[in-house]
């Protein structure tokens, strides 16, 4: 028996059960993971068929660094960390050699495909910011530009963007992919808010999502916009006359909101021209009178007092001042016509209660300092009284001839009730005669021309008690329709007119006085009212002629 053993030669290399291997792999897949086994295989025996695995010398180094291959059992691990945003995708060549004589290799590719895992945070970034922003920017101004980025695909790499807070006047928009402007949405003060800290965030769509924020200060720059503003709108100032030149009446004072508003202050004067009676300090708002004030020449100073502010272009604000001079008791009590003696002829007797006269005081005061009484002094009291508030001067006891005869001062102290008191003094001369023939012996020899004129020649005494109870009776309803038509007058006048005489009660037992006043309006009219001298004329019991001769006042009665 012939037995031929046929010996083995290497003339088989190794192959593969496919050429290509396609593999997928998250990029989170951590060192030393599994990622294919080969298997070749050799039809050749012994040691012919035993395979060893390793890369081509064609393959990249990042390939080495990342991969390995078991050399015996073909099985490929990784062995660094995948990046998706790096390297998604990876050939690598694999050659299957045998360990025979004559080595024969076979061939494969293993293409790695890298899965995107969201594992990047989106990014953001300000490629322009515009500050500091004006306070005037209309809404739809551009602040700033930006930019966001996600290095993910898919989902993961989808982002949107935010604006927090809410409600302040700015908003996101959108103007291409990934990009967004920042613009005004409402009208910005600066005066209210100066600055805004704003956070944008953008956040991609991955599963979970991620974000990242940028935060944003926008401060605002100040335009002027705002009007120097006083506390209110009018200020009410009470000031006593007499003052000294120069007083301080009061201060005002306006704010301005806006940076650097450094405000100046000046009188308007195109309604009255102040300058020689009011002045402001431009600096610090205080007004002062330049001169004495006379509250009987002025009742009210009106005016108006501007502030501006020191930006171009400057901006003004305005406050009217009222300043009302307040009375002081600074005018002494004027009797109407003279002080100086006046004669009164009685003819006896007299009775009791007998009005003799009348004083009338003017004074240029108003109110409590206007407010007149009258008294005798002491030293002249004799038969005489004489009304507290009305001046009116009476017997006191029935007057017979006894005193005939006899001339006789009646002095009356005329006072206000200011503080302190002033006074003045009238003098009545009273004459007591018997008869009328007493009287033309006065007319011809006792009583100067100078001091009074003829009052009676021979009449028939019947005629002149008719005569003068006529006239007194058309005097006194003269009087009365006058009086009430100047009560009316007084009413209806206005408060600060010109030359206008104020109606001043004296008492609190109805009797009252003129005074003379002087009062400016606001447009620097003035006028002035001249004295006026009033007379009031009491008949007699039986018989009352009057004579008027250089201002002074003649009675005879009886």
């Amino acid at each position: 028996i012939l037995v031929i053993n046929v010996l083995d030669v290497n003339d088989n290399p190794p192959v593969f059960n496919q050429s290509v291997y396609r593999v997928k792999l998250l990029e989170n897949t951590a060192s030393w993971s599994l990622v294919l086994t080969l298997n070749a295989t050799d039809l050749d025996e012994g040691i012919n068929r035993e395979i060893t695995y390793y890369f081509h010398d064609s393959a990249p180094p990042n390939v080495l660094k990342l991969f390995t291959i078991n050399s015996d059992t073909g099985e490929i691990r990784v062995i660094g960390n995948l990046d998706y945003e790096d390297i998604n995708f990876y050939e690598l060549p694999i050659v299957a050699e045998d360990k025979g004589s004559s080595q024969l290799s076979g061939y494969c590719k293993v293409l790695i495909e890298v899965l995107d895992i969201n594992d990047n945070i989106p990014e953001l970034s300000v490629n322009s910011l515009s500050v500091p922003l004006p306070e005037d920017s209309p809404p739809g101004t551009v602040v700033a530009i930006i930019s966001a980025a996600d290095k993910d695909s898919g989902n993961n790499g989808e982002i949107n963007c935010f604006l927090w807070p809410t409600g302040i006047p700015f908003k996101l928009e959108s103007t291409f992919k990934n990009y967004f402007s920042l613009i005004v949405g409402a009208v910005l003060d600066r005066e209210k808010v100066a600055e805004y800290r704003m956070v944008v965030t953008v956040e991609d769509q991955g599963v979970p999502p991620l974000s990242s924020s940028l935060t944003l200060l926008v401060s605002i720059s100040d335009i002027n916009d705002n009007v120097p503003a006083f506390t209110q709108p009018s200020f009410t100032v009470f000031m006593k006359e007499n003052n000294p030149p120069g007083a301080h009446i009061f201060t005002v004072s306006a704010t301005d909101p806006d940076i650097n508003a450094l405000i100046t202050y000046w009188i308007d004067e195109n309604l009255w021209p102040l300058s020689s009676s009011i002045s402001v300090h431009p600096e610090s708002g205080k007004l002062y009178a330049l001169q004495s004030l006379d509250y009987e020449e002025l009742k009210l100073l009106e005016f108006q007092v501007r502030a501006k502010d020191a930006r171009m272009p400057s901006l003004c604000g305005n406050v009217t001042v009222q300043v009302f001079v307040m009375d002081e008791n600074d005018n002494a009590p004027a009797v109407s016509g003279s002080s100086e003696v006046n004669l009164i002829l009685l003819v006896v007797p007299v009775i009791p209660g007998h009005v003799v006269g009348k004083i009338h005081a003017l004074d240029a005061d108003s109110g409590y300092n206007a407010w007149l009484s009258y008294e005798l002094v002491e030293e002249s009291h004799g038969p005489w009284t004489v009304g507290q508030y009305s001046g009116e001067v009476n017997t006191k006891y029935s007057l017979d001839e006894s005193e005939r005869s006899k001339i006789q001062s009646v002095l009356v102290l005329v006072k206000d009730h200011g503080k302190p008191k002033l006074s003045a003094t009238a003098t009545l001369s009273v004459s007591l005669l018997t008869s009328i023939q007493d009287i033309k012996k006065y007319n011809q020899h006792s009583i100067s021309r100078d001091n009074f004129m003829p009052l009676v020649n021979s009449i028939n005494i019947y005629l002149i008690i008719a005569i003068c109870s006529v006239s007194s009776m058309f005097l006194l309803a003269t009087l009365i329709y006058m009086a009430l038509k100047c009560h009316c007058k007084a009413k209806e006048s206005m408060v600060y007119g010109p030359g206008m005489a104020t109606l001043v009660c004296a008492s609190e037992v109805g009797s009252w006085s003129y005074s003379n006043r002087h009062s400016h309006i606001l447009a620097g009219m003035s006028a002035e009212a001249g004295a006026k001298s009033d007379l009031m004329i009491f008949n007699g019991s039986w018989l009352a002629l009057l004579g008027i001769f250089k201002n002074n006042i003649l009675f005879l009665g009886g």
